[in-house]
């Protein structure tokens, strides 16, 4: 079973003319030619652009394609009149759009305006700069699939800053952890006589920033477990995203608890559902070690400055190992029984869940087999919508 925990927090465009549709001949020709499933997808897409009235980027609308017969197919159906369309809509576009160009899978089952509403920050978890700043591109929102092997899917998406999203580029687990000891040694070791004591970077990216990235990276990869229970919670997971190892989505749900009021009977009741007095004991001895930490860093700020400091308090070498000798002493099944038990129980603080799911299905639409490439392979059974039938299906 895969652990999968929910932290909710819960251009211009033109319209052109009905002239500028393709004659009915051409549309029928193209039709009835077998599509491929890239081609198919970007059908769906021209159909969408039309259907929200959205009009593509101009290149797209000149160049034969299958995302431009999709379009003049629905001009056709919807005309050229629609509703301004929600930011979210826009931006869901536009990250099919890029997917399309770059023949990467999205997951349109899940993948929706309103999931990309739901990830959205003001504040990239990485280096921890206000995104959106006018002028500055490397402030920009991105939209990252945190596992680089995996398309666009629910589960796999974070929204950083650009700077932060082109550092990490293919990075995984392993790469960056590496990155952020190498930085860390670099930090440590004695500066030449004189020499200013700058810290170290890598892509403009310090080790903390590395750090956090590894972890974000840590939580979308199936790690053994006795590895899981060495790692620092130095980032806690963006909105949505899936957790795949047991031991950290304890760490997750347990910290979790110091967020929001009534965390102390919280933590009484989880320690009561921990198996056996040497468990119980060791996991008194880890809160005992956090816990004071985050209270002193925390203080009376605000939420996001919390956040900040129950992930800094991880960085204590006692928390970590604490942590470590607690969390191996349970299994990944106990991990997860706990969970289950705090959830069924209400032990679980406002807006964390934990849901249990089939290892076959945490990865479902990731096109994990393709490395998140759409499969070379025509489209089975599909046919494009004509004017009378809504929206094209979805395979």
């Amino acid at each position: 079973m895969t652990p999968d925990l929910f932290a909710d927090d819960s251009h211009n465009w033109f319209v052109p003319s009905p002239a500028r549709r393709p004659r009915a001949g051409t549309a029928n020709a193209a039709a009835s030619a077998p599509l491929t499933l890239h081609q198919h997808i970007g059908f769906q897409l021209g159909w969408d652009h039309a259907r929200h009235g959205v009009t593509p980027p101009r290149p797209h609308t000149l160049e034969p394609s299958s995302l431009q017969q999709g379009w003049h197919a629905g001009l056709a159906c919807f005309g050229t009149h629609r509703p301004v369309p929600r930011r979210a809509v826009r931006q869901w576009l536009q990250l099919r759009l890029q997917a399309w160009l770059r023949g990467l899978n999205v997951e349109l089952l899940h993948i929706t305006p309103n999931h990309l509403h739901q990830i959205e920050v003001s504040v990239c978890p990485i280096t921890r700069e206000a995104l959106g700043h006018a002028g500055e591109p490397a402030a920009a929102a991105a939209i990252n699939r945190v596992r680089h092997d995996a398309g666009y899917a629910a589960g796999n998406l974070a929204v950083m800053s650009q700077r932060a999203h082109l550092a990490k580029a293919a990075h995984g687990y392993g790469s960056a952890w590496a990155t952020a000891q190498a930085l860390q040694a670099q930090d440590q070791a004695p500066a030449p006589l004189g020499a200013p004591g700058a810290a170290a970077t890598c892509d403009g990216l310090s080790a903390a920033h590395w750090s956090r990235i590894a972890v974000l990276c840590s939580f979308v990869e199936a790690l053994p477990h006795e590895q899981a229970c060495e790692l620092p919670l130095r980032l806690l997971p963006p909105n949505r995203l899936r957790l795949f190892n047991p031991a950290q989505a304890l760490q997750v749900f347990i910290s979790r608890q110091l967020l929001s009021a009534g965390w102390s009977q919280r933590i009484n009741a989880l320690e009561a559902l921990l198996p056996g007095l040497p468990a119980q004991r060791a996991f008194r001895s880890f809160f005992q070690t956090l816990l004071p930490r985050v209270l002193e860093a925390k203080g009376a700020r605000g939420a996001q400055e919390s956040r900040w400091a129950l992930e800094d308090a991880w960085a204590h070498p006692a928390v970590l190992q604490r942590w470590t000798r607690f969390a191996q002493a349970l299994t990944p099944a106990e991990c997860e029984a706990v969970m289950q038990q705090a959830t069924a129980g209400h032990i679980a603080p406002e807006g964390v869940r934990f849901e249990p799911q089939a290892d076959a299905l945490a990865t479902e639409g990731w096109c994990l087999a393709t490395r998140g490439h759409v499969p070379h392979e025509l489209a089975c059974d599909v046919r494009r919508p004509h004017a009378a039938a809504g929206a094209p299906t979805l395979h």
